[in-house]
Protein backbone atom coordinates (compact mmCIF):
# COMPACT_ATOMS: atom_id res chain seq x y z
CA UNK A 1 0.00 0.00 0.00
CA UNK A 2 0.91 3.66 -0.31
CA UNK A 3 1.12 4.81 3.30
CA UNK A 4 1.73 8.36 4.50
CA UNK A 5 3.18 8.66 8.00
CA UNK A 6 1.56 11.86 9.27
CA UNK A 7 3.31 13.66 12.12
CA UNK A 8 3.45 17.00 13.94
CA UNK A 9 5.89 19.64 12.75
CA UNK A 10 7.79 19.63 16.03
CA UNK A 11 8.71 15.96 15.52
CA UNK A 12 11.32 17.07 12.95
CA UNK A 13 12.76 19.87 15.07
CA UNK A 14 16.31 18.90 16.13
CA UNK A 15 16.69 16.32 17.48
CA UNK A 16 14.34 14.55 15.05
CA UNK A 17 11.96 12.16 16.79
CA UNK A 18 13.37 8.66 16.12
CA UNK A 19 9.88 7.12 15.91
CA UNK A 20 9.41 8.63 12.43
CA UNK A 21 12.26 6.68 10.88
CA UNK A 22 11.44 3.54 12.86
CA UNK A 23 7.82 3.41 11.70
CA UNK A 24 8.75 4.22 8.11
CA UNK A 25 11.40 1.49 8.05
CA UNK A 26 8.97 -1.04 9.59
CA UNK A 27 6.38 -0.21 6.93
CA UNK A 28 8.97 -0.54 4.17
CA UNK A 29 10.05 -3.90 5.59
CA UNK A 30 6.44 -5.06 5.18
CA UNK A 31 6.53 -4.06 1.52
CA UNK A 32 4.64 -0.76 1.76
CA UNK A 33 5.55 2.46 -0.05
CA UNK A 34 5.89 4.72 3.00
CA UNK A 35 6.58 8.46 3.09
CA UNK A 36 6.60 11.14 5.80
CA UNK A 37 4.38 14.22 5.87
CA UNK A 38 4.27 16.93 8.52
CA UNK A 39 1.05 18.64 9.59
CA UNK A 40 1.99 22.13 8.43
CA UNK A 41 0.89 25.28 10.24
CA UNK A 42 -0.69 26.15 6.90
CA UNK A 43 -3.20 23.32 6.62
CA UNK A 44 -3.61 23.88 2.89
CA UNK A 45 -0.08 22.48 2.51
CA UNK A 46 -1.05 19.40 4.51
CA UNK A 47 -4.23 18.88 2.50
CA UNK A 48 -2.31 19.29 -0.76
CA UNK A 49 0.32 16.79 0.37
CA UNK A 50 -2.32 14.23 1.24
CA UNK A 51 -4.38 14.67 -1.91
CA UNK A 52 -1.32 14.63 -4.18
CA UNK A 53 0.02 11.41 -2.68
CA UNK A 54 -3.35 9.62 -2.65
CA UNK A 55 -2.45 7.25 0.19
CA UNK A 56 -4.24 3.96 0.72
CA UNK A 57 -3.73 4.54 4.45
CA UNK A 58 -2.44 7.28 6.73
CA UNK A 59 -0.35 6.12 9.68
CA UNK A 60 -1.39 8.84 12.10
CA UNK A 61 1.39 9.92 14.46
CA UNK A 62 0.22 13.55 14.68
CA UNK A 63 -0.21 14.19 18.41
CA UNK A 64 -0.66 17.96 18.17
CA UNK A 65 -1.25 20.88 15.84
CA UNK A 66 0.90 23.99 16.11
CA UNK A 67 2.22 22.69 19.44
CA UNK A 68 -1.26 22.23 20.96
CA UNK A 69 -2.08 18.72 22.14
CA UNK A 70 -5.74 19.68 22.57
CA UNK A 71 -6.06 19.84 18.78
CA UNK A 72 -4.93 16.23 18.21
CA UNK A 73 -8.52 15.16 17.55
CA UNK A 74 -8.85 17.84 14.88
CA UNK A 75 -6.18 16.13 12.78
CA UNK A 76 -8.20 12.91 12.76
CA UNK A 77 -11.25 15.03 11.90
CA UNK A 78 -9.39 16.45 8.91
CA UNK A 79 -8.59 12.93 7.72
CA UNK A 80 -12.28 12.07 8.04
CA UNK A 81 -13.25 15.12 5.97
CA UNK A 82 -10.76 14.07 3.28
CA UNK A 83 -12.29 10.57 3.33
CA UNK A 84 -8.92 9.00 4.13
CA UNK A 85 -8.34 5.78 6.02
CA UNK A 86 -6.00 6.08 9.00
CA UNK A 87 -4.60 4.21 11.97
CA UNK A 88 -5.55 4.84 15.56
CA UNK A 89 -8.50 6.40 17.29
CA UNK A 90 -11.28 8.53 15.86
CA UNK A 91 -11.81 12.24 16.63
CA UNK A 92 -14.36 11.37 19.33
CA UNK A 93 -12.03 8.85 21.00
CA UNK A 94 -9.10 11.25 20.90
CA UNK A 95 -11.25 14.04 22.31
CA UNK A 96 -12.71 11.92 25.12
CA UNK A 97 -9.35 10.53 26.20
CA UNK A 98 -7.44 13.75 25.49
CA UNK A 99 -9.36 15.83 28.01
CA UNK A 100 -8.78 14.28 31.43
CA UNK A 101 -11.61 16.29 32.99
CA UNK A 102 -14.01 14.52 30.59
CA UNK A 103 -12.37 11.10 30.47
CA UNK A 104 -12.44 10.71 34.26
CA UNK A 105 -16.21 11.25 34.24
CA UNK A 106 -16.63 8.73 31.40
CA UNK A 107 -14.51 6.16 33.20
CA UNK A 108 -16.37 6.56 36.48
CA UNK A 109 -19.70 6.23 34.64
CA UNK A 110 -18.44 2.84 33.45
CA UNK A 111 -17.48 1.68 36.94
CA UNK A 112 -13.74 2.34 36.56
CA UNK A 113 -12.00 3.95 39.53
CA UNK A 114 -10.17 7.24 39.01
CA UNK A 115 -8.86 9.66 41.64
CA UNK A 116 -11.57 11.99 42.99
CA UNK A 117 -11.16 15.27 41.14
CA UNK A 118 -12.52 18.69 40.27
CA UNK A 119 -12.00 20.95 37.24
CA UNK A 120 -11.39 24.57 38.21
CA UNK A 121 -11.72 27.73 36.14
CA UNK A 122 -9.77 30.84 37.06
CA UNK A 123 -11.34 32.61 40.01
CA UNK A 124 -13.75 29.82 40.90
CA UNK A 125 -13.71 27.01 43.43
CA UNK A 126 -16.34 24.30 43.05
CA UNK A 127 -18.05 22.95 46.15
CA UNK A 128 -16.76 19.49 45.20
CA UNK A 129 -13.19 20.74 45.65
CA UNK A 130 -13.72 21.02 49.41
CA UNK A 131 -14.39 17.29 49.57
CA UNK A 132 -10.98 16.39 48.13
CA UNK A 133 -8.32 15.21 50.55
CA UNK A 134 -4.75 16.53 50.46
CA UNK A 135 -2.26 15.87 49.00
CA UNK A 136 -3.63 16.86 45.61
CA UNK A 137 -2.05 16.95 42.17
CA UNK A 138 -2.67 19.89 39.83
CA UNK A 139 -2.43 19.31 36.08
CA UNK A 140 -3.56 20.75 32.73
CA UNK A 141 -6.31 18.39 31.52
CA UNK A 142 -5.62 18.61 27.78
CA UNK A 143 -1.84 18.16 27.63
CA UNK A 144 0.02 14.90 27.19
CA UNK A 145 3.58 13.60 27.73
CA UNK A 146 3.42 15.04 31.31
CA UNK A 147 3.58 18.60 30.00
CA UNK A 148 2.96 20.94 32.93
CA UNK A 149 3.65 18.26 35.56
CA UNK A 150 6.52 19.19 37.91
CA UNK A 151 7.57 18.60 41.49
CA UNK A 152 5.34 21.55 42.46
CA UNK A 153 2.26 19.87 40.97
CA UNK A 154 1.68 17.89 44.16
CA UNK A 155 0.33 20.29 46.80
CA UNK A 156 -0.13 19.67 50.53
CA UNK A 157 -2.37 22.56 51.61
CA UNK A 158 -4.61 25.38 50.38
CA UNK A 159 -1.76 27.89 50.11
CA UNK A 160 0.20 25.63 47.79
CA UNK A 161 -2.97 24.77 45.86
CA UNK A 162 -3.89 28.41 45.16
CA UNK A 163 -0.32 29.26 44.17
CA UNK A 164 -0.11 26.36 41.73
CA UNK A 165 -3.56 27.09 40.31
CA UNK A 166 -2.58 30.70 39.65
CA UNK A 167 0.57 29.58 37.88
CA UNK A 168 -1.21 26.94 35.79
CA UNK A 169 -4.10 29.21 34.78
CA UNK A 170 -1.59 31.79 33.59
CA UNK A 171 0.58 29.25 31.79
CA UNK A 172 -2.18 27.35 29.99
CA UNK A 173 -5.17 29.74 29.85
CA UNK A 174 -7.53 26.83 30.43
CA UNK A 175 -9.43 25.12 33.24
CA UNK A 176 -7.14 23.08 35.51
CA UNK A 177 -7.72 19.58 36.83
CA UNK A 178 -7.20 19.01 40.55
CA UNK A 179 -7.32 15.43 41.77
CA UNK A 180 -6.41 13.46 44.85
CA UNK A 181 -2.87 12.15 44.72
CA UNK A 182 -2.82 8.35 44.79
CA UNK A 183 0.18 7.13 46.74
CA UNK A 184 1.16 3.76 45.30
CA UNK A 185 2.94 1.90 42.54
CA UNK A 186 2.55 3.16 38.98
CA UNK A 187 1.84 0.76 36.11
CA UNK A 188 1.23 1.02 32.36
CA UNK A 189 -0.85 -1.49 30.42
CA UNK A 190 -0.89 -1.41 26.63
CA UNK A 191 -3.97 -2.48 24.69
CA UNK A 192 -3.80 -3.77 21.11
CA UNK A 193 -6.81 -4.72 18.99
CA UNK A 194 -10.43 -3.84 18.22
CA UNK A 195 -13.12 -6.52 18.26
CA UNK A 196 -11.05 -8.62 20.66
CA UNK A 197 -8.46 -6.24 22.16
CA UNK A 198 -5.61 -7.78 24.12
CA UNK A 199 -3.74 -6.40 27.11
CA UNK A 200 0.04 -6.39 26.78
CA UNK A 201 2.43 -7.29 29.64
CA UNK A 202 2.38 -4.86 32.55
CA UNK A 203 5.15 -2.26 32.77
CA UNK A 204 6.01 -0.49 36.03
CA UNK A 205 7.56 2.92 36.54
CA UNK A 206 10.35 2.31 39.04
CA UNK A 207 11.05 5.34 41.25
CA UNK A 208 13.77 3.63 43.31
CA UNK A 209 16.45 6.17 42.38
CA UNK A 210 14.18 9.23 42.47
CA UNK A 211 15.37 12.30 44.41
CA UNK A 212 14.02 11.91 47.97
CA UNK A 213 12.82 15.54 48.10
CA UNK A 214 10.57 15.14 45.03
CA UNK A 215 7.09 13.58 44.89
CA UNK A 216 7.19 10.24 43.06
CA UNK A 217 5.34 11.20 39.91
CA UNK A 218 6.10 10.77 36.21
CA UNK A 219 6.76 14.47 35.73
CA UNK A 220 8.03 16.10 32.53
CA UNK A 221 11.54 16.05 33.96
CA UNK A 222 11.22 12.36 34.89
CA UNK A 223 10.13 11.44 31.36
CA UNK A 224 12.25 13.76 29.26
CA UNK A 225 14.90 15.32 31.49
CA UNK A 226 15.31 18.85 32.80
CA UNK A 227 16.29 20.04 29.32
CA UNK A 228 13.93 17.76 27.42
CA UNK A 229 16.88 15.70 26.20
CA UNK A 230 17.42 13.17 28.97
CA UNK A 231 19.39 14.86 31.74
CA UNK A 232 18.65 15.60 35.38
CA UNK A 233 18.13 13.75 38.65
CA UNK A 234 14.45 12.90 38.07
CA UNK A 235 15.17 11.41 34.65
CA UNK A 236 18.13 9.44 35.98
CA UNK A 237 16.10 8.24 38.98
CA UNK A 238 13.27 6.61 37.02
CA UNK A 239 13.11 3.63 34.72
CA UNK A 240 10.34 1.50 33.29
CA UNK A 241 10.67 -2.17 34.13
CA UNK A 242 8.75 -5.41 33.84
CA UNK A 243 7.82 -6.11 37.49
CA UNK A 244 8.64 -9.50 38.94
CA UNK A 245 6.48 -11.57 41.27
CA UNK A 246 3.32 -9.54 40.80
CA UNK A 247 0.24 -11.24 42.21
CA UNK A 248 -1.61 -12.91 39.33
CA UNK A 249 -4.90 -11.60 40.63
CA UNK A 250 -3.59 -8.04 40.51
CA UNK A 251 -2.30 -8.51 36.96
CA UNK A 252 -5.68 -9.83 35.85
CA UNK A 253 -7.40 -6.91 37.55
CA UNK A 254 -5.15 -4.33 35.85
CA UNK A 255 -5.60 -6.01 32.48
CA UNK A 256 -9.37 -5.99 32.93
CA UNK A 257 -9.37 -2.32 33.95
CA UNK A 258 -7.22 -1.40 30.93
CA UNK A 259 -9.52 -3.20 28.51
CA UNK A 260 -12.63 -1.66 30.06
CA UNK A 261 -11.10 1.83 29.88
CA UNK A 262 -10.16 1.26 26.22
CA UNK A 263 -13.76 0.33 25.42
CA UNK A 264 -15.36 3.02 27.60
CA UNK A 265 -13.55 5.81 25.70
CA UNK A 266 -14.28 4.18 22.32
CA UNK A 267 -10.63 3.87 21.33
CA UNK A 268 -9.30 1.99 18.32
CA UNK A 269 -6.29 -0.10 17.32
CA UNK A 270 -3.94 0.64 20.23
CA UNK A 271 -3.58 2.66 23.42
CA UNK A 272 -1.81 2.70 26.80
CA UNK A 273 -3.58 2.94 30.15
CA UNK A 274 -1.67 4.52 33.06
CA UNK A 275 -2.75 3.51 36.54
CA UNK A 276 -1.72 3.47 40.17
CA UNK A 277 -2.29 0.70 42.69
CA UNK A 278 -2.55 1.48 46.40
CA UNK A 279 -1.25 -0.83 49.10
CA UNK A 280 -4.78 -2.16 49.61
CA UNK A 281 -4.89 -3.34 45.98
CA UNK A 282 -7.29 -0.70 44.67
CA UNK A 283 -6.55 0.19 41.03
CA UNK A 284 -7.01 3.79 39.85
CA UNK A 285 -6.73 4.91 36.22
CA UNK A 286 -4.68 8.10 35.96
CA UNK A 287 -5.07 8.62 32.22
CA UNK A 288 -5.61 6.79 28.95
CA UNK A 289 -3.29 7.49 26.03
CA UNK A 290 -4.80 6.79 22.59
CA UNK A 291 -2.29 6.65 19.73
CA UNK A 292 0.42 6.29 22.37
CA UNK A 293 4.12 6.78 21.62
CA UNK A 294 5.41 4.00 19.36
CA UNK A 295 9.16 4.54 19.64
CA UNK A 296 10.98 1.20 19.70
CA UNK A 297 12.32 1.60 23.27
CA UNK A 298 9.17 3.13 24.76
CA UNK A 299 6.86 1.19 27.05
CA UNK A 300 4.27 0.12 24.48
CA UNK A 301 6.69 -1.39 21.97
CA UNK A 302 8.71 -3.04 24.74
CA UNK A 303 5.55 -4.60 26.16
CA UNK A 304 4.60 -5.88 22.72
CA UNK A 305 8.06 -7.42 22.34
CA UNK A 306 7.69 -9.02 25.77
CA UNK A 307 4.50 -10.67 24.46
CA UNK A 308 6.37 -12.00 21.43
CA UNK A 309 5.52 -9.26 18.90
CA UNK A 310 8.73 -7.66 17.61
CA UNK A 311 8.71 -4.06 16.40
CA UNK A 312 8.16 -4.53 12.66
CA UNK A 313 5.36 -7.00 13.37
CA UNK A 314 3.78 -4.51 15.81
CA UNK A 315 3.64 -1.76 13.19
CA UNK A 316 2.31 -4.25 10.63
CA UNK A 317 -0.34 -5.35 13.13
CA UNK A 318 -1.56 -1.77 13.63
CA UNK A 319 -1.86 -1.41 9.85
CA UNK A 320 -3.82 -4.69 9.70
CA UNK A 321 -6.16 -3.58 12.49
CA UNK A 322 -6.94 -0.29 10.72
CA UNK A 323 -7.45 -2.07 7.41
CA UNK A 324 -9.82 -4.59 8.98
CA UNK A 325 -11.91 -1.79 10.52
CA UNK A 326 -12.46 -0.15 7.15
CA UNK A 327 -13.10 -3.50 5.48
CA UNK A 328 -15.94 -4.12 7.95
Amino acid sequence: MRIVVLHACDAIDPPVDPVLGQVREALAAAGHDASLLAVDHDLTQTVRGLTDRKPDLVFNLAESYSGRSALESSIAGLLNLLDLRYTGSSPSGLMLAGDKSISTKMLRANGIKTPDSSTLFRGSIETSTGKLAFPLIVKPPQEDASLGITGKSVVKDLQELFAQLDHMHTEYSSPILVEEFIDGREFYVGVLGNQQPQALPVVEMDFTGFPPDKPRIASWAAKWGDDGEGSGAEFAGTKSVFPESLDEGLVEKMNSVALEAFKALRLRDYARVDMRVRDDGEVYVLEVNPNCYLERDAEFARAALKSGVEYNALIARIVELAGARYAR
